[in-house]
């Protein structure tokens, strides 16, 4: 029986144009999706640099080369072509990775190169039925549970970025540090991961000294064995320790790489920092660009962060004690507002490029 309290319901009308267009996208993703593995597999079997190094090139060509099997780079090449990551030739029945492809999939120290990218995304991938059940759970997920793809696609990814920016731009933009490196300065470098940031400000700056903390254990072995690799062990040590954990005082600088939202607790890690600097000193803050509306994040790099987020930096958070889960995506306004409860004054954006923001946080 029909009452005023439960009117009918409808089923809205249909578009469906609308409604194959979003299917057209869908499968599209899918696609994406499934070329997150291949794009990985072409980077490990050196399918890429091949193609870069020989130009136009059949399967066979590209599997003698290589030591592979013909079908598997057969179909690998149909894929890349139908993704536009290579071009295909009918009438040669050749493919060709272009130049600005080449870069992107093949030199890994510039700021473009992808595969870094391409592997976290795998790895992350590789914990989805964890985060199912985290989610129904509401528990967390922690980094050090993600497999090995997640830790090494991450600096693989983000080097670049730091190795075409850190020195040159990143570090000049505050206030007064590169002086106190050049001369001299004591330098903590916060959820270092492989140490990738912390061995290149080792290496600018040899007047100073370093040393890279992270809770992870693979990862400061990792960095240890990169500092005595790149001769700059001498000035960097690592040493397993949380970001409110640390046993560094009087410090000139303390930084932190796309890691702060990923803490549980990053105003008490703020507090710490606060009690580690010296009167002068200043905190580093880089972190992934966002905008402080959901509105300013709905875009390309907005997607990959938030789906990054929702897999990795949000479990990451929720696994730790508070469990503040600011996400990937927090953007300035908050950001400042954990800088501002941890008891700094100070607060304001240095430097930003398409995947990062820094911050200059001072007392």
């Amino acid at each position: 029986m029909t009452t005023l309290e439960n009117p009918p319901t409808e089923a809205p009308a249909i578009d469906m144009d609308a409604l194959m267009a979003f299917v057209g996208r869908a499968v599209g993703d899918a696609g994406a999706t499934l070329n997150t593995a291949l794009v990985v597999l072409g980077d490990r079997l050196g399918l890429y640099r091949d193609l870069a190094a020989h130009g136009p090139s059949t399967p066979a060509e590209v599997a003698d080369r290589t030591g592979t099997a013909e079908p598997y780079v057969r179909e690998w090449l149909n894929a890349q072509a139908a993704g536009d990551y290579v071009t295909y030739d009918p009438a040669s029945a050749r493919y060709t990775l272009e130049p600005e492809q080449a870069v992107a999939l093949t030199v890994e120290d510039s700021p473009a190169f992808l595969p870094g990218l391409f592997q976290t995304a795998l790895g992350a991938l590789h914990g989805t039925e964890h985060i199912v059940e985290a989610a129904r759970n509401g528990t967390g997920f922690g980094w050090h549970e993600h497999t090995h793809d997640v830790h090494a696609g991450t600096e693989r990814f983000f080097r670049p970025g730091y190795h075409a920016n850190l020195v040159a731009a990143w570090l000049p933009a505050l206030d007064g540090v590169v002086d106190k490196l050049q001369r001299g300065a004591t330098v903590a470098d916060v959820g270092c991961g492989f140490g990738a940031s912390t061995i290149l400000m080792a290496q600018a700056f040899p007047a100073s000294t370093f040393v890279g903390y992270d809770y992870h254990e693979g990862s400061i072995e990792a960095a240890r064995e990169r500092a005595a690799e790149a001769g700059v062990a001498d000035r960097v040590r690592f040493a397993v320790a949380t970001a409110d954990g640390f046993d560094e005082t009087g410090l000139d600088l303390v930084t932190m790489f796309d890691c702060l939202h990923d803490m549980g607790d990053p105003v008490g890690a703020g507090r710490h920092v606060l009690d580690a600097l010296a009167d002068d000193g200043t905190w580093m803050i880089v972190e992934p660009a966002a905008g402080d509306r959901v509105e300013d994040n709905l875009h390309p790099i907005g997607r990959a962060y938030y789906g990054f987020s929702t897999l990795l930096c949000t479990p990451s958070s929720l696994s730790q004690d508070v469990g503040l889960a600011l996400g990937a995506q927090a953007g300035p306004a908050r950001i400042h507002d954990v800088a501002t409860a941890a008891g700094f004054g100070r607060f304001e954006v240095a430097a930003q490029t398409p995947f990062n923001l820094v911050y200059e946080v001072r007392r």
